[in-house]
């Protein structure tokens, strides 16, 4: 994989396609990667206890590293 923790990619295809982001994580047995700000989802939470309420939370998901193309600092 072309790509590391840290860098400043951005997407090529997929429904996020043209969103620029850091990378917060890296699978290299999967080849997927976790961009920062981008291929949002909602999780919903359940209720840990009777006092707590549900909830519904937006994080990012994991996208394929060939989806993301490494963008020069320069």
């Amino acid at each position: 994989m072309k790509v590391k923790k840290g860098d400043n990619v951005i997407v090529i295809s997929g429904k996020t396609k043209g969103q620029k982001g850091k990378i917060l994580s890296v699978n290299r047995t999967t080849e997927r990667v976790i961009v920062e700000g981008v291929n949002k989802t909602k999780r919903h939470i359940k209720p840990r206890s009777k006092t707590e309420k549900g909830s519904t939370v937006e994080r990012e998901a994991a996208m394929h590293a060939s989806n993301v193309k490494v963008i020069d600092a320069k």
